[in-house]
């Protein structure tokens, strides 16, 4: 009799093995499937996301080369993974660095922490930047913010000088004043706190630019065209108000055409991240934000 129930349960348990599931095996899979999701999203906001899927493809081809018994590929591919653990870590040694830095701190929870007080932050620095942009036109005051959006930009960040604040437009009136110490270099601003003012941007290698375009134009075109990050610039010999979004550069805004602009690039990214924030792993595969044609 205990026979054939062994027997029952074990023919029970291969038919639905499902039912073998246990809490532990749950809160497991559920950690496993957490700490994945968050490199997935610490990757794909920085270029170092790019090597991701690099290593996905190279991980495609191995499996490919297995299967079909092509030997010396399959050679070279292993040689090739074996030697470039290395160059792994140097590749992503700003992530590890940042994720451990995290860890020792006690800041480690700050990956749970809500999004809507960012998005109130994002939306007064936009009210903020248009007002003293409009007051920065009018006195002719050159002037460089970029707006991150999903690209990190702790490289740039690290060319100028650190701050941590929020944004108004007297402080950025006196960034951008002729004889103020950071008036040359850009604001970057990050979930609409300014994290670095002074900073350096590459210059654009487009040899086609227009040569009314002084260096805040070609070094906001050149930051455009390096990340995802939407740059607003004044023309100090103008006045003129641009903005340079994916490597092209809309000249000559009202503020209110300006405000139109950021809100559209920067506010609706952060209803569509709400939005997939249902399903974030999937917005993740499928490349996150649309891009979206302003004919800029």
């Amino acid at each position: 009799m205990a026979e054939l129930f062994h027997g029952f349960q074990m023919f029970f348990q291969s038919t639905f093995p499902l039912l073998q599931i246990q809490l532990a095996d749950v809160v497991d899979i559920a950690i496993l499937s957490f700490i994945v999701y968050k490199l997935l999203w610490m990757l794909g906001k920085t270029s170092s996301g790019r090597v991701m899927w690099g290593l996905l493809l190279l991980m495609a081809a191995m499996a490919l080369s297995s299967f079909f018994k092509l030997t010396a590929t399959s050679f070279l591919l292993d040689k090739l993974v074996i030697q470039g653990i290395v160059v792994l870590v140097v590749l992503f040694q700003p992530e590890i660095r940042r994720f451990l830095e995290r860890m020792g701190s006690g800041r480690l929870g700050l990956v749970f922490t809500s999004a809507k007080e960012a998005g109130e932050e994002l939306e007064t620095a936009i009210d903020q930047t248009v007002e003293a942009y409009g007051d920065l036109s009018r006195d002719k005051v050159g002037a460089l913010m970029v707006f991150e959006r999903q690209d990190l930009l702790d490289d740039e960040v690290k060319t100028g000088t650190a701050l941590d604040c929020g944004v108004s437009s007297e402080l950025l009136k006196n960034i951008f004043w002729n004889k103020a110490p950071l008036h040359d270099g850009a604001v970057i601003v990050r979930k609409g706190r300014i994290v670095g003012a002074g900073c350096m941007l590459p210059l654009s290698g487009n040899v086609n630019l227009s040569r009314d375009l002084g260096m805040r134009h070609r070094a906001g075109i050149g930051m455009s065209e390096h990340c995802d990050a939407v740059v607003a610039i004044v023309s100090e010999e103008t006045g003129s108000i641009s903005v340079a979004v994916g490597g092209m550069l809309k000249r000559h805004l009202a503020p209110e055409t300006l405000e139109r602009l950021l809100r559209n690039e920067l506010l609706n990214d952060k209803e569509e991240e709400k939005k997939s924030g249902q399903l974030p792993l999937l917005g993740l595969l499928t490349g996150g934000r649309k891009e979206e044609d302003d004919g800029l």
